[in-house]
């Protein structure tokens, strides 16, 4: 298990247009249900965010979670997150979300669309090191992309599929930089299989443009 140095390359060139993905009319509702969904269930909570981006999902959670302690790989996407979010409840880190310590345990951790960048065969050994990082009953939650057609989750995007079954995107930034980038699609019983060793309590919602996987750490 190890980061993938040009996913890090990748975003640190996004950075400037990534709230762009925001943006999209049609998957408004979708984002408006999700943010009510976070702000219920992270309410009074103390959170650990991974790859929390240009902060995004960090502001969401920071309206009702006790704390928000935000995390990413790239720190041009920090700087963003913390020009959007100045509030005594979130604190910012870079990290490395393989290689995650803490002195501190949380009630909750959440990933916001970076399950569907990590490799299939690490998966369950990035699972594994999140659970020392929870208290007992402490909530494990992902939100992601479904694959729909003509958007930027369309499976027909993919251009390489390896010997694993991990799928790549070729992807064009504004500045005409391209990138191969690693974009898998789980379906339910894949996500309940990943995290059956390590949770209960699994529940996983599908908008029409999003997945969201919420689960208990035993």
């Amino acid at each position: 298990m190890h980061t993938n140095q040009n996913l890090l390359e990748y975003y640190h060139e996004r950075a400037g247009e990534y709230d762009k993905v925001y943006q999209n009319p049609a998957e408004q509702a979708d984002l408006q249900a999700a943010a009510q969904y976070f702000q219920e269930i992270f309410a009074g909570k103390k959170v650990l965010e991974i790859a929390c981006g240009t902060g995004y999902w960090t502001a969401v959670m920071a309206q009702t979670a006790q704390s928000v302690y935000a995390t990413d790989g790239n720190e041009s996407l920090l700087e963003i997150a913390r020009q959007r979010i100045q509030s005594e409840k979130v604190r910012f880190a870079v990290a490395d979300m393989y290689h995650l310590s803490s002195a501190e345990k949380y009630d909750a951790i959440f990933g916001g669309f970076i399950w569907s960048h990590i490799l299939k065969q690490d998966l369950n050994a990035f699972l594994q090191q999140l659970k020392p990082l929870l208290r007992l009953n402490g909530l494990l939650v992902f939100i992601d992309s479904n694959p729909l057609e003509n958007t930027n989750h369309d499976r027909r995007n993919i251009s390489i599929t390896d010997a694993n079954g991990n799928s790549y995107q070729q992807r064009t930034l504004e500045n005409g930089k391209s990138y191969s980038v690693l974009k898998n699609f789980p379906n339910d019983a894949f996500l309940r299989e990943c995290v059956a060793d390590i949770a209960s309590e699994i529940d996983i919602q599908n908008f029409e443009y999003y997945w969201i996987l919420k689960c208990k750490i035993t």
